[in-house]
């Protein structure tokens, strides 16, 4: 397993008061917020083909016919947003040494013993598994939905592949809403990691509590901002 410099371009400490660090950039965030909103779209949409019973939530997207048509093109929109996100953050994502005693220490993590644990990069063990998981998924997805999109690629395919096709396609697609919840939880429990999302940075003892490594790399590079 690699050690990897987790400091990226836009990485940044801000002197305060109070202290801030600059996270992600414009274009991060932006990625971010299409690639959760496509999500949650694919997971409706597709949620109303799944079941007769969820057909009322074809109504969201202007009914059934409209829905199958849009759910193939947001699943295109999910996957080119991903991976231009992906692209930019995959090498500090890479796993070390550090993580298998984060994963080890996992009690420790879940009751906020954050004194016991290592000092910690741009991403901890757990934001590093759905990192990678949702990559992997949304290949699948891509993969297995390009497939069933009978518009474009009908009769490509047998009859008994398109079936598997569907089969994993669902599959994955309850494999990344459990990945999406999770994340989704992580970030609520940890108190101040929204704010990196939405404003692009996050308070000076948020990255000394959970990311120290990173921020102690931030200072050694001189990346901090002349105070004003």
């Amino acid at each position: 397993m690699a050690e990897t410099n987790d400091t990226q371009s836009g990485d940044t400490i801000h002197r305060g008061p109070p202290v801030t660090v600059g996270r992600y950039g414009p274009i991060q965030r932006v990625n971010h917020w299409i690639t959760a909103t496509s999500l949650i779209l694919l997971l409706l949409s597709g949620l109303s083909m799944f079941h007769p019973s969820l057909f009322f939530l074809t109504e969201l997207f202007g009914g059934g016919q409209n829905t199958r048509m849009l759910h193939p093109w947001i699943g295109v929109v999910l996957f080119v947003s991903f991976f231009i996100f992906f692209f930019q953050l995959w090498r500090a994502n890479l796993p070390n040494r550090v993580d298998v005693q984060w994963v080890s220490q996992i009690g420790d993590v879940v009751a906020g013993h954050e004194e016991r644990l290592p000092e910690i990069g741009k991403y901890n063990a757990g934001q590093k598994f759905i990192f990678w998981g949702m990559a992997f998924f949304i290949i699948v997805l891509i993969a297995t939905g390009l497939i069933i999109w009978d518009q474009y690629f009908g009769g490509l395919t047998s009859i008994g592949v398109n079936r598997v096709a569907v089969l994993v396609h669902s599959m994955a697609a309850v494999l990344i809403i459990l990945l999406f919840i999770l994340h989704v939880y992580a970030a609520i429990w940890t108190r101040g990691t929204l704010r990196a999302m939405t404003r692009g940075s996050v308070t000076g003892g948020w990255a000394w509590r959970h990311h120290r490594k990173w921020l102690k790399e931030l200072a050694g590079r001189g990346k901090i901002d002349p105070a004003e």
